[in-house]
């Protein structure tokens, strides 16, 4: 993966407003703010192009990104990406900014693995049921992960996966986990097929008949 996605070129607009920002658009630049930190909310004006490859990775929304504002160089989170309904166009970007030593608050992806080895799905038939795409955490800028693993290989037909169970990076924090256990979410639950479980019901009843 290139570091250039990573890497981003802004300038400081002053013309705001629709109008504004309607004919920035139309020069395939994207508007966006940048707030944060100690200083004042700052309008930016980025490539469209630059953005529209950027955002194709995943990385992008969870990485601590460079934006190089008319030569001073700024830490940033994505906080926000408003797109057209139905063109494949950034309307919009919010980016919040990133202070060396002080904790980020943010939404990192989940990459479920071994779901297609798990006994519990490869031999028993049953299925991963996600609940959660993403989980919120906060940490420093230097342990913020680009994703959380969920390993799904020793869970059992029917058990259910929470946060809890969920080994997170040194030095990374789960925000609902800190609310207490009632917001221990579920995150992945491994069932049964739906012909299975009709399956083992009807066995049942017939047995329960003898």
């Amino acid at each position: 993966m290139s570091d250039a996605i990573f890497n981003l070129d802004a300038s400081i607009r002053t013309d705001l407003g629709k109008g504004a920002s309607r004919r920035l658009r139309h020069q395939d630049k994207v508007p966006a703010i940048l707030y944060g930190g100690n200083e004042d909310p700052v309008s930016l004006t980025l490539d469209h192009n630059k953005v529209i490859q950027a955002q194709e990775f995943e990385a992008f929304y969870s990485h601590v990104l460079t934006i190089n504002i008319d030569g001073k160089k700024v830490e940033a989170l994505v906080k926000d990406m408003q797109r057209h309904p139905y063109k494949p166009k950034v309307t919009h970007i919010d980016f919040q900014r990133v202070i060396a030593g002080e904790k980020v608050h943010t939404n990192v992806p989940l990459h479920f693995i071994n779901e297609d080895k798990a006994p519990s799905i490869k031999v028993e038939g049953g299925h991963a049921e996600h609940h959660m795409a993403d989980v919120e955490i906060t940490c420093l800028p230097k342990d913020l992960p680009e994703f959380i693993e969920v390993d799904l290989m020793e869970v059992a037909l029917g058990q259910t996966l929470h946060l809890s169970d969920i080994t997170l990076p040194k030095g990374v924090e789960s925000v609902e986990l800190g609310k207490g256990e009632s917001h221990d979410l579920a995150v992945v639950t491994v069932k049964a097929a739906k012909g299975a479980a009709a399956a083992d019901a009807d066995g049942e009843e017939e047995a329960t008949e003898e």
